[in-house]
């Protein structure tokens, strides 16, 4: 592999997918992972806990690309600029109109 890395750390994470080295366990079932933050993220489906709330009504995430995407549903129609023809619902991606539509 030619890949260059600035630290150390960085080198033995990138190793990690040659190697297929998985060093941090899950305490709970066992299952392995290649990244500390990803067995950290993991613990949640165990422990129920959901850190990441929204701070417009409250509910809360297991992890925070979830809160992210949920955060959009607040978002005022102006904001979203793809809009059904048929339904006059909005839509922040243009994707997100195509699949609408295709129900």
């Amino acid at each position: 592999c030619v890949m260059s890395f600035v630290t150390k750390g960085k080198l033995v994470r990138h190793q990690r997918t040659h190697t297929r080295e998985k060093p941090f366990q899950c305490s709970y079932c066992g299952k392995s992972f290649a990244e500390r933050s990803q067995l950290i993220r993991h613990h949640l489906s165990h422990t129920g806990e959901k850190p990441f709330q929204c701070k417009h009504c409250g509910k809360s995430f297991a992890e925070n690309d979830k809160l992210v995407r949920h955060q959009l549903t607040h978002m005022n129609d102006r904001e979203k600029p793809f809009q059904c023809s048929y339904c006059n619902k909005s839509f922040l991606h243009k994707i997100s109109l195509i699949n609408h539509q295709r129900l």
